[in-house]
């Protein structure tokens, strides 16, 4: 496999983990305690940036 399309499968991957997590936060978000929706809310922003390195990194591999 290509290092492109492994990044491909990478991002798609962690695209969709991260689009669960932003559903946890928005609709279970306000039943629970408030140090695990603080965790959620910490693990969400974790994966979009590391979204946008890997889309970075993508971009630049030819």
């Amino acid at each position: 496999m290509s290092m492109q399309n492994e990044l491909n499968t990478i991002t798609s991957s962690i695209n969709e983990l991260s689009a669960r997590i932003t559903h946890l936060v928005e609709t279970e978000g306000s039943h629970m305690e408030g140090d695990v929706y603080t965790e959620l809310v910490a693990a969400e922003r974790t994966v979009t940036a590391l979204l946008r390195r890997l889309n970075r990194v993508a971009s630049r591999v030819k």
